[in-house]
């Protein structure tokens, strides 16, 4: 499933245009972009939370060159299933 096909469910479950359910899901991305970046964590009961973590700074190997390089610190976006989604999918 990708983008095109969100909004045409969300479309025909809310009786929605596709041109605004386009911009409704583009709003819940932007949202949780938005919130993502400014540090905070979004939690949707039932479904899971979206998280930043960080990512300390290493060394690594050129595979290759064999040659070491450094790796920069970086932030990672992360999800983590609720149970009523890990509940949904196994059952």
């Amino acid at each position: 499933m990708n983008k095109a096909d969100i909004v045409a469910v969300v479309a025909s479950a809310s009786d929605l245009t596709k041109a605004n359910a386009d911009k409704v899901v583009d709003g819940v991305f932007d949202a949780i972009t938005a919130a993502l970046k400014a540090g905070d964590e979004v939690r949707l009961v039932g479904f899971g939370t979206f998280s930043v973590s960080d990512r300390p700074a290493k060394e690594g190997r050129n595979p290759r060159t064999g040659e070491k390089i450094q790796i920069a610190a970086s932030k990672q976006p992360k999800f983590s299933a609720g149970k009523g989604l890990k509940d949904s999918v196994n059952g």
